[in-house]
């Protein structure tokens, strides 16, 4: 079985769905490449948790979990099928990494999953299920998530990490001139993951220009480590995604394609 790639994805706002941009057909691309996957796990910042959870339901729902958007984004759906038995599997190998994890039979996609999901496999064929990010989860963790999560490509199972390279909702606005910041910060993560250095990407923090101002907060950040945790030591492929709404980077990384 060919090994499965490990993606970063930027889902943008709500209104990726509807406006798919400089990203939307190069995430449909790349999806054209994943036809031999078995499953897609995806680790979005939109579930929190105490605790993990992994999401097991077999026909999980389609949620819009967003409020104030045009009505067509709410008709949307996204039917991709759950795998169960995938779930119980994902949950006993973050138990093994130390997490405590357990499968929620009820829980549905959240729109950090079907947004790029609708791009990337925009015929719903290969099975989805989510990991949550527990309300603790710092860099540190984030890399051993990831870590945990890598054994599953092996089995055909793409670990996709959606979030965001830059997320300061605060000074989002449409058609918003693009922050220097914002592209400075993106410049700054395709060398860091060029050059395969998780340690920078751990100390972003620390090293990175305009960190506070592109994530005020972590929780769109860490599913990139997530990836790269997950990716090992294959090489990256960078897929440009520009910026939109003055600050939001789109930028993705795929790391193990074929």
């Amino acid at each position: 079985m060919q090994r499965a790639p490990a993606l970063f994805v930027s889902h943008g706002a709500p209104t990726f769905a509807l406006e798919p941009g400089l990203l939307g057909s190069q995430l449909t691309a790349l999806g054209e490449r994943l036809a031999a996957a078995t499953a897609i796990v995806v680790v979005s910042p939109h579930w929190q948790t105490c605790g993990v959870r992994v999401s097991g339901a077999p026909r999980p729902a389609t949620m819009h979990d967003f409020g104030g958007f045009a009505p067509a984004l709410y008709t949307l759906s996204y039917p991709a099928p759950g795998l169960p038995s995938l779930a119980a599997e994902t949950a006993g190998l973050l138990i093994e990494q130390g997490f405590t994890a357990m499968v929620d039979s009820e829980r549905g996609l959240d729109h950090g999953a079907w947004v790029p999901l609708r791009y990337l496999r925009p015929a719903a064929d290969i099975p989805v299920l989510q990991v949550s990010m527990p309300h603790n989860l710092d860099v540190d963790s984030a890399l051993r998530m990831g870590r945990a999560l890598a054994p599953l490509r092996d089995r055909g199972v793409v670990v996709l990490g959606s979030g965001s390279l830059t997320h300061n909702l605060r000074e989002a606005r449409p058609n918003r001139e693009t922050e220097d910041y914002a592209k400075a910060f993106a410049a700054w993560a395709r060398s860091a993951v060029l050059a395969g250095d998780t340690d920078a990407l751990r100390t972003y923090r620390q090293h990175a220009p305009s960190a506070l101002r592109a994530h005020p907060t972590d929780e769109h950040y860490l599913p990139l480590l997530v990836a790269a945790a997950a990716a090992g030591d294959d090489a990256p492929r960078v897929i440009e995604g520009g910026v939109t709404y003055g600050v939001l980077s789109m930028d993705c990384y795929a790391w193990g394609v074929h």
